[in-house]
C-alpha cells in the first residue's frame, strides 16, 4: 500500500471529523525498519510499538527523526530496556508498573510521559483499568511518583457495532475531560489516545486527538 495515499485518506477523515489537531501514531507491530522509515515520506515521525523485543530489534535501524511510543502491554521487568528510548508509554494500568517506570526513569534523570490505559469493556484478555478508577489512579501517580507524568488516557475497545462503541467512546471522552478539567498538579493532560484502523473514525467523532492505525496504513500483516 502507498503510505502517502493512505495517510492522506486518514488526514482527510481527521479534517472532516475532528475539531482539533490529531496525532497519528502508526501501530508498527511486525513492520520492518524500512517500512517504518517510509513514514517520513508521509510526514509522520512517530512509531507505536507493541512489543519490547521488536522495538529493540528495530531501534538502531530506524531513522532518529522518528520518535517511539510504546502502545502494548508492558511487563515491569521490561521497563529498563525501553525507558531511554520511548517518548510516551500509552499502556499504564497498574501501580506496580508505575513504580518501576518511576524507578527506572529516576536512574537516568528523566520524567517519563505516560497515558493511563482504560479497558472500556473490562475484557479479561486486555489490560487497563475501569472508567471509575481512572481519576483516583491519576491522582495517585501525580502525588507519589515524581518521575512519571500523566499526559492523558489511552482507550482500548471491545469488538462491537458502532452504536455500542459510541457509548464507550462517549464515556471515555467524559472521563478524559473530567481529569483534564481537574487541573491535577504534576500532570499534563493533553492526549486522548483511541481508535485503530477499524474504529478511528468513531474515536475522532468522540474527541480522540491521538489515533493508532496500523493495517489501514501498511496493509495486512
Amino acid at each position: 500500500m502507498d503510505i502517502i495515499t493512505q495517510t492522506n485518506i486518514i488526514r482527510q477523515d481527521i479534517n472532516e471529523l475532528a475539531s482539533q489537531y490529531v496525532e497519528i501514531v502508526p501501530a508498527t507491530k511486525t513492520r520492518d525498519a524500512s517500512t517504518i522509515n517510509s513514514l517520513i515520506s508521509a510526514d509522520i515521525y512517530i512509531a507505536g510499538e507493541n512489543r519490547v523485543q521488536e522495538l529493540l530489534s528495530k531501534y538502531n535501524e530506524v531513522d532518529t527523526r522518528i520518535k517511539w511510543h510504546f502502545i502494548g502491554r508492558l511487563q515491569t521487568n521490561k521497563v529498563k530496556y525501553i525507558i531511554d528510548k520511548v517518548d510516551l508509554i500509552h499502556s499504564v494500568d497498574r501501580i506496580e508498573l508505575v513504580k518501576e517506570i518511576d524507578r527506572q526513569a529516576s536512574k537516568i534523570g528523566k520524567v517519563q510521559d505516560i497515558l493511563v490505559q482504560i479497558n472500556s469493556g473490562m475484557e479479561e484478555s486486555k489490560g487497563g483499568i475501569s472508567f471509575d478508577e481512572a481519576y483516583d489512579f491519576v491522582n495517585l501517580i501525580a502525588s507519589d511518583y515524581p518521575n512519571v507524568r500523566v499526559c492523558g488516557l489511552m482507550g482500548v475497545m471491545p469488538i462491537e457495532d458502532e452504536e455500542v462503541l459510541a457509548g464507550y467512546y462517549s464515556k471515555l471522552y467524559d472521563t478524559y475531560a473530567c481529569i483534564k478539567n481537574a487541573n491535577i498538579q504534576n500532570t499534563n493532560i493533553k492526549w486522548l489516545s483511541a481508535g485503530m484502523s477499524d474504529d478511528y473514525k468513531i474515536a475522532l467523532k468522540y474527541g480522540a486527538n491521538m489515533i493508532r492505525p496500523g493495517r489501514i496504513l501498511f496493509g495486512d500483516r
